[in-house]
């Protein structure tokens, strides 16, 4: 999963960056949840009496570069601009100078920008994109606006992008799309607007993190198509059904997340297929009809949260028996029935509240359970003809 490998890129680059043993940290961690916004660890600080002198014209460009962002630059509650004086960037707290990836024995670049939980408020600028040997920029828990420059897509050694818990707004910032080697792309708790282009999803990306914005319309069709372990599409505005692609997204998907849109439709019959995922959150939308006997399949998963739609019929056999399931939710739907191994289960971590099912406290009345939304859609759960062998050709069921 990404926080392991995002981790992991991070801990290397900082094996050869330098800087001084008086580093500025306010925390530290890498999270990729819904909640708190912020996804890269929080050090603050490259800079000190060890930091190596400037040398060469890569240092001189990006003291350039950083002073043209400095100026546009307008809070700094923490007083972290006060080291950006003078000609030696890698001094600068924040700022982390690394041997340049290409080699070339000219001495050290700026390899990585890291002001997480800095409260900096201002804007981003063209200028950054002179930095042209960054691997990260991690800047979450700050107060930046406005958009992201077109010029960041020439970054062309960037791997890490975390702007979340900003105020960054417009649409979808399709610079993003254009930097070659990102793989770790963290928007969330921001205002980005429209659609979400489809060629998120072509990109070679481990993480997409776009929860907590206003992002709307469909999600692509396409989805399928991501390599992405980590997908978190949660707390957006986005309508229409799940794309069918969703269930062919292979085994390094680990956790994704559309909770809290208006997604429409059916739960995809082949989500068996998503063999090693872990977290698959559906709640608070309006997905209809019976799930497919295939969701017994998912024998990864951990936690399964359905509630809050309009799903209805009965739990196909052996959801309740995963082996893994820490956490099942399928609370205020329109279920009517639950396996012999649901029925055995108590309250608390599985929850099977406001549903339509007999003998069962904290359920509908009787009324609501006769109003079943989306009984005309042709999502109806389909029982295999044998009983299903995950992983087998027997799991492929009409669409």
């Amino acid at each position: 999963m990404c926080r392991t490998s995002c981790l992991s890129a991070f801990l290397l680059l900082l094996q050869f960056v330098i800087r001084s043993d008086a580093g500025f940290g306010v925390g530290g961690g890498v999270g990729v949840g819904v909640g708190g916004g912020g996804g890269g660890g929080v050090w603050i600080g490259g800079g000190g009496v060890g930091s190596p002198s400037p040398s060469g014209s890569s240092l001189k460009v990006a003291y350039v570069a950083i002073q043209a962002w400095k100026s546009a630059i307008t809070g700094d509650p923490l007083g972290i601009l006060k080291t950006w004086v003078g000609p030696n960037v890698c001094a600068y707290k924040g700022i982390f100078c690394a041997e340049p990836q290409n080699g070339g024995g000219l001495g050290p670049v700026v390899a990585g920008i890291d002001l997480n939980k800095a409260s900096l408020q201002g804007v981003l600028v063209d200028e950054l994109s002179m930095l042209s040997d960054l691997s990260l920029i991690h800047l979450n828990s700050n107060r930046f606006s406005g958009t992201v420059p077109e010029s960041f897509g020439a970054l062309n050694f960037l791997q890490e992008l975390d702007l979340s818990n900003n105020q960054f707004s417009g649409s979808f910032p399709e610079a993003t799309l254009q930097i070659p080697n990102l793989i770790y792309l963290d928007l969330r708790f921001n205002s980005f607007t429209g659609p979400i282009p489809e060629d998120v999803f072509y990109k070679p990306l481990d993480a997409i993190l776009l929860n907590n914005n206003h992002f709307e319309g469909p999600i692509p069709s396409n989805l399928g198509s991501s390599p992405a372990s980590v997908i978190n599409l949660a707390n957006n505005m986005l309508t229409g059904d799940i794309p069918s692609s969703f269930s062919f997204m292979g085994s390094r998907l680990k956790e994704i997340l559309f909770l809290n849109n208006r997604l429409t439709g059916c739960v995809p019959q082949g989500i068996g297929f998503l063999s090693q995922v872990e977290v698959l959150d559906f709640s608070f939308n309006s997905l209809v009809g019976h799930l497919p006997d295939t969701i017994s399949c998912l024998n990864k998963i951990e936690v399964l949260n359905l509630g809050h739609n309009g799903l209805s019929g009965e739990l196909p056999d052996l959801v309740c028996s995963l082996k893994n399931l820490i956490n099942l939710t399928l609370a205020y739907n329109f279920f009517s029935a639950l396996d012999e191994d649901c029925g055995r289960l108590l309250f608390g971590r599985f929850d099977f509240s406001g549903n339509c099912i007999p003998g069962r406290v904290m359920q509908r009345s009787g009324h609501e359970c006769s109003m079943v939304p989306g009984g005309g859609l042709s999502c109806l759960r389909i029982p295999a003809v044998e009983p299903i062998v995950c992983g087998s050709p027997t799991m492929r069921q009409s669409p």
